[in-house]
């Protein structure tokens, strides 16, 4: 029988040279933030990333702020069961190799040769998706930017007044299968069938339920148009439907054809000033936002640091 002293003592050895070999400084630990450590190697790392992306030398309390907040984002994301997994991290990865027209692999190997870690990376990138989450879905909301809000704000800067450009129409194409080369009695048949649904629908709703279960019809996914993207025929024929309900039935190469119109409403000119002022506005509000909401998460969390 092999005497097994000998292996546990090599096990020693081998486990006190890597210890060895890995610098002191890298398991210093600095801070802990809800019994979570933030070491030397941490802060190192993540001072070398913000180096490389703002090409400026952060200040190393900065940097152990920067990491704090990242524990207590991950922190908050979890108590809500916010916490995207390793494939939406690859993903993202994957999406800002590619903006900066590189391979994941490529990033990588340039990330590495600046001395950063892909990890260190990604668990940036992870905390950041978190956080937006949070914030978007517990604030909606509050981030929400109105139409008149916007017209406003541009009337105020450039003196232009934002006018009603028509409407908005939300609907959802149906089609009553006719197969080609059928007889002029069944087509009948058919367009009667659409009367009688006509009668029936009130709501899109109703519209979905009956049509995704009736033999030889189809309802179509929804579909918004404006004004000016339909012609004006078929503009009196919505203008003249009540919400809910079916157009009249027309004859096309497909079958017989309708649309439930979901829903109408006036809609405004949207210029790219107009665009500009809503994504300020909506940047202004998040920042503020973020900036309580992270405020009071922090006021709540337990940061204890060390060796100071």
């Amino acid at each position: 029988m092999t005497n097994p002293l000998p292996v546990f003592r090599l096990l020693l050895v081998f486990a006190a040279l890597i210890l060895i070999g890995t610098p002191a400084r890298a398991q210093n630990i600095v801070v802990m933030v809800n019994g979570d450590p933030i070491t030397d190697f941490d802060i190192d790392q993540r001072s070398k990333l913000d180096q490389l992306t703002t090409q400026k030398t952060p200040g190393r309390q900065d940097v152990v702020n920067e990491l704090i907040e990242d524990k207590i984002k991950m922190k908050e994301g979890k108590k809500y069961g916010v916490d995207p997994g390793v494939a939406d991290i690859d993903q993202s990865y994957a999406g800002m190799a590619q903006r900066m027209r590189l391979s994941p692999e490529q990033l990588t190997k340039s990330l590495e040769t600046k001395g950063v870690r892909p990890e260190t990376l990604k668990g940036r990138m992870k905390a950041e998706m978190v956080w937006t989450s949070l914030v978007r879905g517990r604030y909606k909301e509050k981030l929400m930017v109105g139409e008149r809000d916007v017209a406003q704000a541009v009337q105020a800067q450039t003196g232009e007044k934002l006018q009603i450009e028509g409407t908005e129409y939300k609907m959802q194409p149906i089609v009553l299968i006719v197969p080609r080369g059928s007889s002029p009695a069944f087509l009948e048949t058919r367009q009667k069938e659409a009367e009688t649904y006509r009668s029936r629908v009130a709501s899109c709703d109703e519209a979905n339920s009956l049509f995704r279960s009736t033999p030889n019809a189809t309802i179509r996914e929804s579909v918004t148009k404006t004004t000016a993207e339909l012609p004006e025929a078929l503009r009196k024929v919505l203008d003249d439907t009540a919400i809910g309900h079916l157009t009249a039935p027309e004859a096309t190469k497909q079958g017989i054809e309708m649309v439930v119109l979901c829903s109408r409403k006036p809609t405004m000119i949207d210029t790219p000033k107009k665009r500009e002022v809503r994504e300020k506005m909506y940047a202004e509000k998040y920042e503020k936002t973020q900036k309580t909401y992270l405020e009071e998460i922090r006021k709540a969390a337990m940061i204890e640091y060390r060796n100071r």
